[in-house]
């Protein structure tokens, strides 16, 4: 499990709330409940913090497999 280094942790905020992250396995979790009520969890991915709201991570993941190598049409 990657672990994210104590300074770089004690400066992340979660984007939605603002709040302090911790981490919890794979994935940094928010000190403090959304609107929704729920903890907001962030997942890490190569050692990377992805900190996307939800909603904007479904949208970046889908506009990544959108893209590709080959030539641009007119």
């Amino acid at each position: 499990m990657p672990k994210v280094s104590p300074e770089l942790l004690s400066i992340l905020r979660c984007p939605v709330t603002g709040s302090p992250l911790e981490q919890d396995g794979e994935e940094l979790v928010s000190t403090v409940a959304a609107a929704s009520g729920e903890k907001l969890r962030y997942a890490i991915q190569d050692g990377i913090p992805l900190l996307l709201p939800p909603e904007l991570l479904a949208a970046a993941s889908a506009a990544a497999s959108d893209q590709h190598d080959g030539p641009l049409s007119a």
